[in-house]
C-alpha cells in the first residue's frame, strides 16, 4: 500500500495500522545536488539561459525552483530578479516543517540518504524534553 501526504494526521483511519506500511519515508527539503538538478531541468523546459547566476535558493522546493524559472521566462528576468517574488514554504510554514522534521526523526526512513531520517543534513532530532529530578536544580 502506497500513501504520500504533507501532514500525517490527516491519513484516514485506515492508514493508521502500522503493520500495513513495508515502510514509512521521508522526503525532505532538496538538497544541494538536486537543486542543482531540478534547476537545470526547468532551465532547459522554460529555455532559459543556463550561464545566469542562479539565485540563492536555500530551503527551496523544487515547486520554487519551477516558479522561479517560469516567472523568469514570463516576464523575460533575469533569475535573480525573478527570485525576489519567491517566498519559499520553508520560511512561510517553517512552524509545520520543523514540526514535520521533529516528528520523522527516529521514525522514518530518508528517502534521499537512506537509513533512519536524523533531520537536516542527518542532524539527530529532539525527540522529547528533558526532565531534571533533582530539587536542586532549581
Amino acid at each position: 500500500m502506497i500513501a504520500t501526504c504533507n501532514d500525517v494526521t490527516r491519513l484516514p483511519p485506515e492508514f493508521s495500522r502500522a503493520e500495513r506500511f513495508d515502510g514509512c519515508f521521508f522526503l525532505d527539503l532538496p538538497l544541494e545536488a538536486e537543486r542543482q538538478a531540478i534547476w537545470e531541468l526547468y532551465l532547459s523546459q522554460f529555455a532559459l539561459d543556463a550561464s545566469q547566476r542562479l539565485p540563492t535558493d536555500t530551503d527551496w522546493t523544487g515547486a520554487e525552483i519551477r516558479a522561479c524559472c517560469r516567472l523568469a521566462a514570463l516576464l523575460d528576468l533575469p533569475l535573480v530578479a525573478a527570485a525576489e517574488n519567491i517566498v519559499p514554504v520553508a520560511r512561510t510554514a517553517a512552524e509545520s516543517v520543523t514540526r514535520l522534521r521533529s516528528w520523522a526523526g527516529g521514525r522514518c526512513l530518508d528517502a534521499a540518504r537512506g537509513g533512519i531520517y536524523r533531520g537536516p543534513a542527518g542532524e539527530p532530532q529532539k525527540t522529547a524534553r528533558r526532565v531534571r529530578r533533582d530539587p536542586s536544580n532549581n
